[in-house]
């Protein structure tokens, strides 16, 4: 069975998918629970189980939220089931995610320093000097050059801030329980914004989406995924929960 789209959870009315989730945990050893359809306490607890013995399609670990969402999903039924998001859903947003494929590599000089050549007009692209973090900068300055590329206007608010971005975005705002609850909902192109606490927050774009993870593209990071990084990095394995503020969509 493919996965339907959206997250199964506790009391979801959608009967058969739960039958054919309670007989697949009952399958992996996470069981026995009754095969009836009823997403209930049985089927939380066999469902976090599961997410304690079993990895993601990268080999990293579920998210034990007792929540069958596509990555969850992957890996009860394998990853073939979930058919990846590879397609952006405009010309510029396709254009935006070739272009910022293409600062992959790109490096602060020296490292630790939010800044170097490439570094620095991107922060001038927000109106920043060097020094400042620069996530947002490098997202901006994606869709300034996409923008030029096919002669419009870029339709991003010019700013270096994370959350002032979301703030004062004119794009489509996707909310984290949004995205939760309709992992379709999110697709390439799209800005990605977390909070990580005291007004700060990160960014980058969604490349694609593969067995319920993001493959994302993102600038001030590191191979760990770190906030204030050293450079641009593809990212394979961001999962949609992880994204905790939500998705711009332009």
């Amino acid at each position: 069975m493919n996965y339907p789209g959206f997250s199964i959870r506790r009391d979801s009315t959608h009967a058969d998918i739960v039958r054919a989730v309670q007989q697949q945990l009952n399958a992996k050893g996470c069981g026995p629970i009754g095969v009836d359809g009823g997403f209930g306490d049985d089927t939380f607890n066999a469902v976090q189980l599961f997410q304690t013995r079993f990895a993601d399609a990268n080999g990293n670990p579920l998210s034990t939220d007792g929540i069958v969402g596509p990555a969850t999903w992957a890996s009860l039924f394998g990853a073939a089931t979930v058919p990846p998001v590879v397609t952006a859903p405009s010309a510029l947003l396709a254009e935006v995610v070739r272009i910022a494929g293409t600062h992959v590599g790109v490096m602060e000089n020296p490292l630790g320093s939010n800044s170097g050549p490439e570094v620095n007009a991107y922060l001038a692209n927000v109106g920043l000097g060097p020094g400042f973090s620069w996530c947002m900068a490098f997202v901006y300055s994606c869709f300034k050059e996409a923008c030029a590329n096919l002669g419009t206007a870029n339709p991003m608010f010019k700013t270096g801030g994370v959350l002032n971005e979301w703030e004062n975005t004119t794009g489509t705002k996707i909310l984290h329980g949004d995205a939760v609850d309709n992992p379709s909902l999110v697709l390439p192109g799209q800005i990605f914004i977390i909070s990580t606490g005291g007004g700060h927050g990160h960014t980058g774009i969604v490349e694609k989406v593969v067995s319920g993870l993001m493959t994302t593209i993102e600038g001030n990071t590191n191979t760990g995924g770190s906030s204030n990084g050293i450079g641009v990095f593809r990212r394979n394995a961001r999962s949609i929960n992880s994204i905790n503020v939500g998705f711009i969509q332009h």
